[in-house]
């Protein structure tokens, strides 16, 4: 595999010159220890967006593109941003102790139980008291065959995935596709110009935020880092745990709307109707069920651009399959890659932060494609199409590099606001020559703004 793979491959599929990547520095190697290619990772997306947002910084100039120069303490920091964020100085509980890895009788599964509604799901379905500990899930689990307890959380609605062995006919089928996957959806006349500023390469640009937990949010506050102003819409029947919130919100308003209500889905459309991009992070099925699909939005909004996310990909099979980064590792190989008795982790939520700025990167690249060709488009991304890329990498026989980031390495990369809220958080590891080296705004609590666009 060729250097900066992940970079190359990713400008490639969205249909980028290749002499663009002589604008980005020599990367750093971020300390993230792993088997796998974890730092070139997230070294490498993470350009993505930045060489991204480099071009788009002089659009419609006759200026030369900024070079973009990266630190590798302040990737780290980024992709691992849980460890950093405090909340009126107290850390967070990152997982419930329903999320993690079980022994079955046959081998081991991984739950995820961080909302409420998966950990009373996994509760139910495995007959268990609404009080259980993790120790009466681990003597329930233990007590049965790995694929049983998986197909009946599932079918209750819940997570729970067997740790599977790495399985490379899969990894290379899904290597055939795009890692972000570009269609024109129709035709549409080119939208306003970019204004062309290395400060805010989308200044005026609109961003409707559909996502939640982490891959959507970190796109979207790239684009806020950019200058767009991004309004995130959640649904107030599933509440978002405040600091899971706020650790990706900078830059980004907060609103509440139910778009399972006629009134709530006008609202939506209402927004929709002076967006730019809207981007989608809930299962591709929920979606479309609320007519958010990328064909019905640029249907109703020729013009747009709709960056649409998934866990596991856009097939029949995974449209309406639950899956986080952690989920994804360990059904895809990775926690068999990363372990040894016991299965193991990646150091941080990569697949997670990758695939977001991958698909920022997109997103701004089909924004000034727009501008330019017109037309309405759309591009795809899934975790576990991230996964196949990582698990087609180069690998070490143990975890590479070997050294960690500092507790005073990390506290380099950090900011902390005192208002509305005291929040520390990260600061921006996507970076070029002009572009703020701070984020627009600090976080706002969830669900604190109207549902307006802001300018």
């Amino acid at each position: 595999m060729t250097e900066q793979w992940f970079l190359r491959r990713a400008w490639t599929d969205l249909g980028r010159p290749a002499d663009g990547l002589d604008l980005v520095d020599p990367l750093p190697v971020p300390a993230l220890p792993s088997r796998l290619s974890t730092a070139a990772l997230a070294a490498e997306s993470i350009a993505a967006a930045s060489l991204a947002g480099a071009v788009a910084s002089v659009a419609g100039t006759d200026r030369p593109a900024p070079r973009v120069r990266l630190s590798g303490p302040r990737i780290a920091a980024a992709v691992s941003s849980e460890r950093s964020f405090r909340l009126h100085g107290e850390a967070p509980d990152l997982w419930a102790p329903l999320s993690g890895f079980f022994r079955a009788r046959d081998g081991w599964v991984r739950t995820h139980g961080n909302y409420p509604h998966h950990a009373a799901a996994l509760r139910r379905a495995l007959g268990l008291a609404s009080d259980a500990t993790a120790d009466d899930l681990a003597a329930v689990l233990s007590g049965l065959a790995a694929s049983d307890a998986s197909e009946r959380v599932t079918a209750a609605g819940g997570l729970c995935v067997v740790v599977a062995p790495e399985r490379p006919s899969v990894d290379a089928d899904l290597a055939a596709t795009a890692l972000v996957e570009v269609r024109r959806m129709g035709d549409a006349a080119p939208r306003a110009p970019l204004p062309g500023s290395a400060e805010a390469p989308l200044a005026g640009v609109r961003v409707l935020d559909l996502t939640r937990v982490i891959a959507g949010p970190v796109c979207t506050r790239t684009l806020a880092l950019f200058g767009a102003d991004v309004l995130r819409v959640d649904s107030p029947r599933l509440p978002e745990p405040p600091w899971q919130h706020l650790d990706t919100g900078a830059g980004k308003r907060s609103t509440l709307v139910d778009a399972q209500t006629a009134e709530g889905r006008a609202t939506v459309e209402r927004l929709l109707a002076d967006a730019d991009v809207v981007v989608t992070g809930y299962r591709p099925a929920a979606i479309a069920r609320l007519g958010l699909d990328p064909a019905g939005v640029v249907a109703r909004h020729p013009g747009i651009v709709v960056v649409q996310l998934a866990a596991w990909g856009f097939g029949a099979a995974d449209r309406d399959r639950r899956g986080f980064d952690s989920i994804v590792q360990a059904a895809s190989g990775i926690g068999w890659v990363e372990g040894d008795e016991r299965p193991g982790a990646l150091p941080a939520q990569v697949l997670d932060h990758a695939t977001g700025y991958l698909l920022a990167a997109a997103a701004v690249t089909l924004l000034e494609r727009q501008r330019t060709d017109g037309g309405s488009w759309s591009v795809c991304g899934s975790l576990r199409r991230t996964a196949a890329e990582l698990l087609r990498s180069p690998r070490a026989a143990e975890p590479s590099p070997s050294e960690t980031l500092t507790a005073q390495a990390r506290a380099r990369q950090e900011v902390e606001f005192a208002d509305p809220m005291r929040v520390r958080t990260v600061l921006p590891a996507v970076a070029f020559d002009g572009l703020p080296d701070a984020w627009p705004n600090a976080p706002r609590a969830w669900g604190s703004d109207a549902p307006e666009w802001d300018r």
